[in-house]
């Protein structure tokens, strides 16, 4: 590690443990309440937590984790960061990002997840921004499993090991060290510090729930903080029986590796797979109203693979009086922008079936 590379290193005490952590958010992303959509008819107040707007490469959740993942491989000496992910990942392009920003080297598995998609999708987006900070792209047939994916950045490492170099491998797999959702322990306290400042009594929090980090590390985080808020992980990619597993076994990870494992029960876990629609990648026909909705009615733009049905399920929460229990619905909008410039040909069929957008409310 370069004397410029081990200042840029700071240390973090999160539980019983400490972690080498290299800061990549700018500022501290805001807490904004909905004022279109939330509030009326029944519905809860709706607060959204900005976390699309986290500054490096873009923005998203994923900023938050390779803070933790960047800050280890810095600290371990090594030159390259190796990660996998899905065509159009906002995980992969955040690291390529965050590797150029640390002074690393990047490669990046893109996994063909996603059928029947045009040239577009495989070119531009988060592709073209992969290319454009230098990355060294590798590719994995749709067939393969998340084991396989794994298995493949472990032979790239094994390569760049036999030519000399230093290589920092970000699994997928939930057996794996969990050290990224530490960026989410970090975030559950700054939420909690911003609800207290607004005045707002927040009874739900909703977020998307995919590889699991950012749903494990946020639902850590506030029980580690003493709050006893619910968290609903809204499903992307599998359904809601192997989402629950997955949370539960990345949460009793982080609670070992904070040397905390006592924090988060399976009863804490929450998911639904609702708003799942067609799988990975696709939307229904409720997920797509709720893309077009906030973009229409708050101007926030969401991205059609995680927010569109994440924020879908945090509409639904605001709706049941039963469970926001005369509180406001917090929604963690986790980024993934670049995305809609790689799904013009979906967002162009969504935006046919809405039809005119309609008079605004007076």
């Amino acid at each position: 590690m370069t004397a410029a590379a081990s200042s840029s290193v700071e240390t973090v005490r999160i539980g019983n443990a400490d972690f080498p952590r290299r800061r990549l958010i700018s500022g501290t992303p805001p807490l904004e309440r909905l004022a279109n959509l939330s509030g009326r008819d029944g519905r809860a107040p709706i607060l959204v937590k900005r976390d699309d707007l986290t500054g490096l490469g873009l923005g998203g959740n994923k900023v938050r984790k390779l803070e933790f993942y960047t800050g280890q491989a810095l600290a371990q000496g090594c030159d390259t960061l190796i990660i996998t992910g899905a065509v159009q990942s906002n995980y992969v392009r955040v690291t390529a990002a965050a590797a150029c920003a640390a002074g690393l080297d990047c490669h990046i598995q893109l996994e063909d997840r996603v059928a029947g998609m045009d040239a577009g999708y495989r070119t531009g987006g988060n592709v073209l921004l992969d290319r454009l900070y230098g990355a060294t792209l590798h590719h994995l047939p749709a067939e393969a499993t998340e084991a396989d994916a794994d298995a493949g950045l472990d032979a790239i490492a094994d390569d760049l090991r036999a030519k000399g170099r230093r290589p920092y491998v970000i699994h997928l797999g939930a057996a794996f060290e969990p050290r990224g959702a530490l960026g989410y322990i970090l975030a559950a306290r700054e939420i909690l510090d911003q609800i207290a400042q607004a005045g707002v009594r927040v009874t739900q929090v909703v977020t998307a729930s995919g590889s699991g980090q950012t749903h494990s590390g946020l639902l850590t985080g506030l029980r580690l903080a003493g709050s006893t808020l619910p968290v609903t992980g809204v499903c992307v990619r599998r359904d809601a029986v192997q989402q629950h597993a997955r949370i539960t076994q990345i949460c009793g990870n982080l609670g070992r590796l904070i040397g905390r494992p006592d924090l988060v029960g399976p009863d804490d876990v929450i998911v639904t797979d609702r708003f799942l629609g067609p799988g990975y990648g696709k939307n229904s026909p409720e997920t797509w109203g709720a893309f077009l909705a906030a973009a229409r009615r708050e101007g926030l733009l969401l991205d059609p693979v995680y927010t569109s049905k994440s924020f879908a399920g945090g509409l639904a929460m605001a709706d049941d009086p039963d469970a926001m229990a005369g509180g406001a619905v917090l929604y963690l909008h986790t980024g993934g922008l670049p995305a809609l410039f790689a799904y013009e040909a979906a967002i162009d069929e969504a935006l046919a079936a809405a039809g005119p957008q309609p008079e605004p409310e007076r």
